[in-house]
């Protein structure tokens, strides 16, 4: 028997237990213990990806788990927490490219004996290991066969970002890139926070890969901003790694994600003016000032590099449904996300199952209808670029069509 569960593949960890840093650009409460909490009892996910694991210090953090009884391997791979929560190992792992740019991917393990042999191996080509995505000086390709004969899964990381996406930075074509053969070795694709199913599938080399949208949370507060629902036997490696090569029945059901608008990096920003593109992609050089110092947009990259004017989603293709987490939500602030949580459970409860009378019961009429526009997808937005998030700007009163900016 098949079930549906949560799953977000892209966490970090800001520090360890003992306080060393870890990633050095996330949250301090961002500890093992505080994002397994997190992901239990307030976002509601079934699985969570741990992108850091493969730093030694928190390899020993996850064998202490097992030690101690609050964690067990599973047959099929991963740590089960609690029984609550299956918690994957990975690592994100920021490779040099031999024709230049730098990308950053993403690695799964199905066992901590495998996590522990790619730190090691990791080790010997990075500067300092206890800190996460440090460059590595070897390519994508080279790192591919390491992971694969871990018994490990391989995919970019927010793929088509300027800064370290392979898309975005490297390559028009990640077949150019790894060869047919090593291209042939990768089955899923993180979209990244700026981009969506319609976009990616510009791109006619992606059509058989399952697509992913992940948090790429830095803090606890970010966790399951994206998700999928998979449609698995159990909580597993193995059962995750079925879902991505859709094999008997296992798949990915849906992907749920940022408007690509609300993403940092989704249109084109100069960096001489500030100024934001709004003109019909791509856009290479700004149309305000005409500097060409500029951070080219998600959009606009795929727009430039897309084989297919148009989108083509492959059949079984599963729907991207557009996700504004409520920390995006105007009028939802710290203090209204923790009535809903103590109200109905988890955010994920909050975001897909709980009826507009009962939001109402709990924090009124306008945020009430607020999230119900949110699910609806009639809430208007300011897009992101250069590193900015995009904005919520306005909502609809109910019944009206009188904006409330």
């Amino acid at each position: 028997m098949l079930n549906r569960y949560f799953g977000d593949l892209h966490v970090h960890i800001g520090r360890t237990q003992s306080g060393y840093p870890v990633k050095v650009t996330a949250a301090r409460s961002q500890t093992i213990p505080g994002v397994l909490e997190e992901a239990t009892l307030r976002k509601g996910l079934n699985i969570l990806g741990i992108v850091d694991a493969a730093c030694p210090r928190l390899c020993s953090e996850l064998e202490d788990l097992v030690a101690e009884g609050i964690a067990w391997e599973l047959a099929g791979g991963g740590l089960r927490y609690q029984d609550s929560l299956t918690l994957i190992p990975g690592a994100e792992v920021e490779t040099t490219e031999e024709k230049g740019g730098v990308a950053h991917w993403l690695a799964y393990f199905p066992t901590l004996e495998a996590l522990r042999s790619f730190s090691s191996f990791q080790a010997e080509h990075i500067t300092n290991p206890e800190l996460s995505t440090q460059r590595c000086h070897l390519p994508a390709r080279v790192i591919l066969d390491e992971v694969l004969a871990r018994s490990g899964i391989f995919m970019p990381a927010h793929a088509f970002t300027p800064h370290k996406g392979v898309y975005g930075c490297c390559t028009h074509r990640l077949t150019a890139l790894l060869g047919e053969q090593g291209f042939n070795k990768i089955f899923a694709l993180e979209l990244g926070l700026s981009a969506d199913t319609g976009l990616a599938d510009h791109l006619s080399e992606l059509a058989d890969l399952t697509f992913l949208s992940n948090s790429d949370a830095h803090s606890l507060k970010n966790l399951g901003r994206e998700y999928n629902l998979l449609l698995l036997a159990e909580p597993s490696f193995a059962e995750l790694v079925m879902a991505l090569q859709k094999k008997e029945g296992r798949k990915v059901l849906a992907n749920f994600g940022l408007d690509p608008r609300l993403g940092k990096y989704h249109r084109t920003q100069c960096l001489s003016c500030g100024k934001i593109a709004e003109a019909p992609p791509p856009v290479a050089s700004c149309p305000d000032c005409g500097s060409s110092k500029v951070v080219k947009g998600v959009l606009d990259r795929i727009i430039e590099i897309g084989d297919w004017r148009e989108p083509s989603s492959p059949q079984g293709r599963p729907p991207y449904h557009y996700q504004v987490p409520l920390l995006f939500l105007p009028g939802v602030g710290p203090k209204t996300i923790s009535l809903l949580l103590e109200s109905f459970g988890t955010e994920m409860n909050v975001l897909h199952q709980v009826g507009y009378e009962e939001l109402v019961s709990v924090v009124g009429e306008k945020v009430a209808l607020t999230i119900q526009q949110a699910r609806k997808g009639e809430l208007i937005f300011n897009p992101g670029g250069g590193g900015t998030y995009g904005k919520v700007v306005s909502t609809v009163r109910r019944g009206t069509g009188v904006r409330d900016e």
